[in-house]
């Protein structure tokens, strides 16, 4: 589901004047597609993690792997990793679909500490590699 079914006040109405692309509801962002470079469909925004301390998303909470809710994986995904694609009213990760299933995840029942410095220290650097496409090891 994107961002404007999800819209319950109105926020994304033919109204330029108002929010758009870049001042968005995080409510409105929960549930979007997640897609890769390569239009693999990668999963979908489980959660927004607010970083309370400097006011910054962090991570976007990424559901993979779920069919009827069995053998789902959840990931961490720092917030810029992710590119809204307005066209298509999805999100955009660029990571193969292959090395998605190698990342460090979590189940819904096993949340990583997200304050551990780290744990973000190797979360955001498997995501740096993902960019170039050079995993360390």
């Amino acid at each position: 589901m994107n961002y404007e079914k999800r819209d319950t006040m109105g926020i994304y109405k033919e109204n330029l004047s108002g929010p758009g692309p870049h001042l968005m509801g995080a409510d409105t962002l929960i549930g979007n597609d997640v897609y890769n470079h390569k239009d693999d469909k990668l999963g979908d925004i489980k959660e927004i993690m607010l970083d309370v301390t400097n006011g910054q998303v962090s991570y976007a909470v990424l559901s993979y792997g779920t069919f009827l809710g069995l053998g789902e994986k959840l990931f961490a995904v720092p917030w810029s990793a992710l590119t809204l694609d307005t066209e298509n009213k999805r999100f955009v990760l660029s990571i193969e679909k292959d090395n998605l299933s190698d990342a460090p995840g979590f189940d819904k029942k096993n949340w990583p500490n997200m304050a551990d410095e780290k744990w973000s220290k190797d979360i955001n650097n498997f995501y740096a590699s993902a960019k170039t496409g050079k995993f360390p090891g």
